[in-house]
């Protein structure tokens, strides 16, 4: 699975969010996790708008799993992760310019 955390560098609440992305990093050792400056990352970022920080974008293969501000605790990142690592079917369809991302990381990183 890929996650990444999509974040702005003036924002407060994404700096506390690296130690959670950390944690969840040690966690998950054979996911790969990616930090996006949606400003330092423009072009990877493209047309999406993120208007909420921070938001994570999660994938499994080509498959759009999960787009969507996420509060900055641990244990709710958590919840999030396992929940979509045990689905059996995709959640709803994610629009045309989150799935460019998600094919972008994929294939940058």
């Amino acid at each position: 699975m890929l996650v990444a955390c999509l974040c702005a560098g003036w924002c407060r609440v994404c700096d506390g969010y690296h130690e959670v992305f950390a944690a969840l990093r040690e966690q998950h050792p054979d996911w790969r996790f990616v930090w996006v400056d949606i400003e330092d990352d423009a072009e990877l970022v493209d047309d999406l708008e993120v208007e909420t920080f921070p938001t994570l974008l999660v994938g499994r293969g080509r498959e759009l799993l999960f787009i969507g501000p996420l509060t900055p605790q641990l244990a709710t990142a958590q919840r999030l992760l396992t929940s979509l690592q045990d689905a059996a079917d995709p959640p709803a369809e994610a629009g045309p310019a989150a799935k460019a991302l998600l094919a972008r990381l994929q294939s940058s990183c």
